[in-house]
């Protein structure tokens, strides 16, 4: 039975009977998100709320789900656990969400996961959180599978990262990482997987976010003489720690994390500061789906998708709003058994957009098979709600935020395997 919000209309159509009663109803799925909207991430959350959107909007234009108009209800948790769950309460209390999509960090996205989704059988889907805690909460039984996520954990991060480094033959690396969890897990994930390629990190330094100045932990990372900068950080801080970095004469040299891959945070620094900067995103590979979601953004919001979480929120929202058609009911329980229906197997393929997802609902109307390509490539979930991704090495030239190299699930693997940890 679909679970829906139904209101029926009041008047002199009650008088036409029963059925016109029924003709005159109609029902609302509401889809839930948890992101960070004002804070120290407020440049990226609220583009990742969008690509959430985007993605409803044009679910509800193929014809919504299962009959029913998709209500997308998306609540800030201004980058703070506490915050994150009550707004997570809300949505789950309140607004009776089947699904919540987020949040951005692993330190809001795990409480949330724990005392709120999982407790209520809610599925949750997460565009950006990489911390290895889900994997390893999975195995033990405690998310009851209702736990996803978009975005790939941080082991192929960290040795993607690693590579890039070793290939530009740097050997002295000094790390600055923000103190959350997904900050502490890569970095450190990323110093072993250095230290295997033979590379030394001469001083690892965490700080803590939304603070005015740097200083002493860009000075602290500059002890030992490190021929360049590894940041794991988020947009507005990251801009702050590299600008005291070159003011404090470090190296122009940077390897940044996949979430400051964001126009704002090249125009906080400087575009002719970073022309030696590399970075990683969990992003686009060439094919029709990519295309199709790249060019429906640039028409939507008339720029590039150039920005952390954006094609992985959009396959989140994606990926929950066919597995509640697939279902024929909007439940936690349906999505969550039924999210691996729809992205895997030999099905037909659906790309994103909407006729992507007319081709969908026609396709389960009629019994048949469905595989969701989506704005990421192709999407498996293994036991633990986790995917293996592509990525593409960003960097910066003439001003602009370009792709320099894009690499297939076969060459991440076959790095994970060169390093061995």
């Amino acid at each position: 039975m679909k679970h829906f919000i139904a209101s029926a209309a009041i008047g002199a159509g009650l008088l036409m009977g029963s059925a016109a009663v029924a003709n005159a109803q109609s029902c609302e799925v509401v889809v839930g998100s948890v992101l960070s909207i004002t804070g120290s991430m407020a440049s990226i959350g609220s583009a990742i709320g969008d690509a959430g959107k985007l993605a409803v909007d044009q679910f509800n234009e193929a014809g919504g789900v299962n009959g029913c108009t998709v209500k997308y209800v998306l609540r800030d948790d201004q980058g703070s656990p506490n915050v994150g769950v009550d707004a997570a309460k809300t949505l789950v209390e309140i607004e009776r969400v089947p699904v919540l999509l987020g949040a951005i960090q692993s330190g809001v996205s795990l409480p949330i996961l724990t005392s709120v989704t999982v407790p209520a059988n809610v599925t949750q889907i997460s565009c950006c959180s990489s911390a290895p805690s889900f994997t390893a909460l999975a195995r033990e039984g405690g998310t009851k599978g209702f736990w996803f996520r978009t975005l790939p954990t941080d082991r192929p991060q960290a040795a993607v990262l690693a590579k890039i480094a070793a290939d530009r033959g740097y050997k002295k690396l000094a790390i600055i990482h923000v103190n959350s969890d997904y900050g502490v897990s890569l970095a450190g994930s990323f110093r072993k997987d250095a230290e295997t390629l033979g590379m030394t990190v001469t001083n690892m330094v965490a700080y803590n976010q939304e603070q005015a100045s740097y200083r002493a932990e860009v000075n602290a990372a500059l002890q030992g003489e490190p021929e360049a900068l590894v940041l794991i950080a988020f947009p507005a801080d990251g801009a702050t720690v590299t600008r005291e970095w070159i003011s404090f004469g470090g190296p122009q040299k940077f390897v940044f994390s996949n979430a400051l891959r964001a126009d704002e945070f090249v125009e906080a620094v400087g575009a002719d500061y970073l022309t030696e900067a590399y970075g990683i995103d969990n992003a686009q590979v060439e094919g029709e789906s990519v295309t199709t979601f790249n060019s429906d953004w640039q028409e939507k919001f008339g720029s590039e998708p150039n920005g952390p979480g954006l094609h992985t929120m959009y396959d989140a929202a994606a990926v929950a709003l066919l597995a509640m058609e697939q279902a024929g009911e909007a439940t936690g329980t349906a999505i969550r058994d039924n999210v691996r229906q729809v992205t895997s197997g030999d099905g037909e393929q659906i790309f994103p957009g909407v006729e992507g997802f007319k081709k969908a609902k026609q396709l389960i109307s009629e019994g048949k098979a469905i595989r969701y390509v989506g704005a990421t490539g192709p999407l498996e979930f293994d036991e633990n709600g986790d995917v293996v991704g592509p990525y593409l090495i960003w960097g910066v030239k003439d001003g602009k935020l370009v792709t320099l190299d894009k690499w297939d699930n076969e060459r991440v693997t076959a790095t994970i395997g060169e390093i061995g940890q």
